[in-house]
This record gives structure tokens, sequence and C-alpha cells, in this order.
């Protein structure tokens, strides 16, 4: 929009004929014509002038009028020069808000997917525990493998005969084996002990499994929408300011 178009838009918006505004204005009807036609140019003062009789300031004027004409048929006017300056400005305060948001969201997007991976907040990790049965108090914590050993001994210091040594494996195999697997995602340790209902039972780790957690699922997903959004802003403040460009 040129200087006249703008000019002749507020005076009929505020329901102003030609010689009502260049008498509120003061000046003479045959110029306020030109200036309409864009066939004069107002002086900074005479700018002023036509803000005053229309009671607006620089920057509700001349925001609606097109950059190429600030900046050559209106330069001459400090204060279009300070509004364009002005303009510039906050153009770029607005670029460099959406390029530090992008920024974050990449960054915010990257942590979560490699916290994801990582398994910082939710172990991705199950750990596989066995215990081959209930230690009773007073037995040595692997019972269960040196029981065969220690009756095998007793049968060659000839304390036991073979058929009493099978039978007290085979008893023992019958009433104290009760296996059990234990998976958590918690790590424990190579060994441990839980204390059980008349004694205790050693868990050996067998081996790790890697799992993903629904938790680092979610976080995963997360932090790809996060990271697609930064490039999001920087698109849509693309296009914005390309908008923007081709209304003025």
């Amino acid at each position: 929009m040129n200087f006249g178009e703008r000019l002749k838009q507020i005076r009929t918006e505020q329901g102003l004929t030609q010689p009502q505004f260049a008498q509120a204005a003061g000046i003479e009807q045959s110029y306020l014509s030109k200036l309409e036609n864009d066939k004069s140019v107002p002086s900074a003062e005479m700018f002023a002038t036509i803000l005053t009789g229309l009671g607006m300031d620089e920057a509700a004027f001349l925001k609606e009028v097109d950059k190429d004409v600030l900046a050559t048929t209106l330069r001459h006017i400090p204060a279009v020069s300070q509004f364009s300056a002005n303009a510039v400005v906050a153009q770029v305060n607005d670029t460099k808000k959406w390029l530090y948001g992008s920024a974050a969201a990449w960054v915010l997007g990257f942590a979560l997917m490699l916290a994801a991976n990582d398994g910082i907040f939710f172990s991705n990790r199950l750990y596989k525990y066995e215990s081959p049965g209930v230690i009773l108090p007073g037995e040595a914590e692997n019972i269960f493998e040196k029981h065969k050993e220690i009756l095998l001994l007793k049968m060659q210091a000839r304390i036991i005969s073979y058929e009493e040594m099978a039978k007290a494996l085979q008893e023992f195999q019958s009433s104290r084996a009760r296996p059990i697997t234990v998976e958590s995602p918690d790590y424990r340790g190579t060994v441990y002990v839980d204390k059980v209902d008349k004694g205790r039972r050693r868990f050996d780790l067998l081996h790790t499994e890697y799992v993903q957690a629904a938790g680092n699922r979610i976080l995963q997903y997360l932090g790809a929408i996060v990271f697609v959004c930064g490039f999001a802003g920087l698109f849509i403040e693309w296009r914005l300011r390309r908008l923007k460009n081709k209304l003025h």
C-alpha cells in the first residue's frame, strides 16, 4: 500500500471527506488530493501535521505501508526511518526467538531420545537371578553346589556306603531343591541373599537381557516429536517472514 492509499483509507474509515480532513489538519484540499493520489510526497513537518489531524502515531499509520515505499519515497522523513529501523530490530528479535526455540527443541528432543536409549530414567536391562532352594540356618551359602561333593567325600572316606550316598542325595534333591527364577530391572549384584521362612535364599545372576522399557519407548517418541518440532519452528518462521514481506 502506498502512502496516498493509506492516507485515504484512514480518512475514509474515520468518516471524513477531503474538505473536512483538510480543514481539520490545516492543509489545502488540493494538496491533500495530490497526497492521496501519490502525486506529491509529504515533508517531515507535513507528515507530522497529517498524523496529528488523524489522531494517530507513526507506527499505527506506517504498519500498512509497503516496505519499498518506506525505503524510497518516504525515507527522507526521520520518523519513517526510525519506524523502519525499529521494524528491522523487531524482526531480528522475532527470528532469534524462533531460532532459540528451535535449538531448545533440538537439544531437549535429543536429550530425551538419548535418555531413553541409555535407560537413564527407566532401565532397559532385565536381570535374571536363580536360587536352587532354601538354605537352612547354619548351612553354608553353597550347600546346594557342595552337598553332592560332601557326600562323595564321605563315601570315599568309607563313612557311608554308595547306596547311602545315593539315597541321601535323592532325599536332599527331592526335599530341598526348590529352584525359582527372579527377573528384575534393578541390578542387585552377581549374588544377593533374601530372607525367607525357615532360612534364606541365595540368588545368582544367570544372564542379562536388553528389553526396552515402556517408559523409554514413550520418551523416544516424545523426544522425536520435540526434535521434529525444532525443524517445524524454523519452517514456520520462514513462512511467516515471507508472508509478512508479501503483505508489505
